[in-house]
C-alpha cells in the first residue's frame, strides 16, 4: 500500500541501510574528475538544498546535472499533455463505472473530509471522476501533504532546483529516463484492478498512511536515511504491500539501469546525479551497485 505514496513522491527503500547522508562523491575507475550523487525527496522545497552539506559546491564543481528525468521535458506542454492523458480513464468511462457503490461511498467520504466536496459535485466529477484510480490516489495524497506542510509550493521543488540552477549556469541537464518511461512507472504499468485494490488500501488505512507520510517526511528533512529505511520496511502483511514484481519495476530494475548508464555519463563529463534518496541505500541500491563496479563512493561531510 505504501506504493501509493512512494511511487509518485519518494519510492520505497531497499532493506539494507546506510548512515544519515544525502550527498556522495564518486571517484576511481580512471575518472578524470569526481562526480556526485545526491538523494532528494520529490516534495522537498528547493530551499532545502542549502541544508545538504556540500550540495551547492558539488553543483558548482560538475559540468552537468542528471536527474531521473529532464524536468523541463516533463513540464513542457507536450510532456504535461502526455501525463494528463495517462491519468485519465478511457473516453466515456468514469470512476463510477469501475468502482462498486461501497467503494464509491468510501472514496466520497474521504474526498469530503479532505477536499470538502466529493464526486456528487458535477464539477468535481467532470475532473477527478474521470481519473484512473492511481491518479486519484496521488492527487488526494498531495492534498493531504499540502495540509500537513504549510507554505508548500509545488512549483519550487528540490529536483527542479538542481536542474534549473545548472541551466542558469550554462551547464547541460540530462535524464536517465524519458517522460514516456516515467508515465509507464507511475500510471500505465499497473492494471486497473490492482489500482482499485491500492485505492481501497489507502481508504481503509488512512491513519497508517498519514503516519508513513509524516515519518518519512521528518526522516528526510533530518537527513536520516536509516529512519527512512525503518519506516518503509513496515508491512501490513496483506495484499496492500508491494509485490516483488512491483518493487522490481519501481526500484531495483531502475537502480540497475541507472548504474549501467552512469559510467559512460561520468566518463564524458563530471556529473551531479539527482535522484530520489530511496534509490541510494541497500545491496541493490545505486551506491552499492557503483561500488561493485569498482568506484569509490564516499559521503560528503
Amino acid at each position: 500500500m505504501k506504493r501509493l505514496f512512494f511511487t509518485l513522491f519518494f519510492t520505497v527503500v531497499a532493506v539494507v541501510c546506510v548512515n544519515a547522508q544525502l550527498l556522495y562523491r564518486i571517484s576511481g575507475n580512471d575518472l578524470d574528475k569526481p562526480s556526485y550523487i545526491v538523494g532528494t525527496y520529490h516534495l522537498a522545497p528547493a530551499s532545502f538544498a542549502d541544508s545538504i552539506p556540500g550540495a551547492k559546491a558539488a553543483l558548482d564543481e560538475v559540468g552537468q546535472v542528471c536527474g531521473e528525468v529532464d524536468m523541463a521535458e516533463m513540464q513542457s506542454m507536450a510532456g504535461l499533455q502526455k501525463v494528463m492523458a495517462a491519468m485519465m480513464l478511457p473516453d466515456g468511462q468514469s470512476l463510477s463505472d469501475i468502482l462498486t457503490k461501497e467503494q464509491l461511498d468510501k472514496l466520497n467520504a474521504f474526498m469530503m473530509e479532505t477536499l470538502g466536496t466529493d464526486l456528487n459535485n458535477p464539477m468535481v466529477a467532470a475532473q477527478l471522476g474521470k481519473m484512473i484510480p492511481v491518479a486519484i490516489s496521488t492527487q488526494l495524497q498531495m492534498v493531504q501533504y499540502m495540509k500537513m506542510t504549510p507554505g508548500f509550493n509545488p512549483t519550487e521543488m528540490i529536483d527542479s532546483y538542481f536542474q534549473n540552477a545548472a541551466r542558469a549556469a550554462g551547464k547541460s541537464v540530462i535524464g536517465f529516463e524519458t517522460v514516456d518511461f516515467q508515465i509507464s512507472v507511475l500510471y500505465t504499468g499497473t492494471s486497473i484492478e490492482r489500482q482499485k485494490e491500492q485505492l481501497m488500501c489507502m481508504l481503509d488505512n488512512q491513519e497508517y498512511n498519514f503516519m508513513i507520510m509524516k515519518n518519512v517526511t521528518e526522516a528526510y528533512f533530518s537527513q536520516n536515511i536509516e529512519k527512512i529505511c525503518e519506516v518503509t520496511e513496515e508491512k501490513l502483511g496483506n495484499s496492500c504491500d508491494n509485490t516483488p514484481e512491483e518493487d522490481e519495476a519501481l526500484i531495483y530494475g531502475r537502480n540497475a539501469d541507472w548504474a549501467e548508464k552512469m559510467p559512460e555519463i561520468m566518463s564524458s563529463e563530471s556529473t551531479l546525479f539527482v535522484v530520489g534518496a530511496a534509490h541510494l541505500p541497500g545491496e541493490r541500491g545505486v551506491i552499492e551497485l557503483l561500488k561493485n563496479k569498482g568506484y569509490l563512493v564516499e559521503p560528503v561531510k
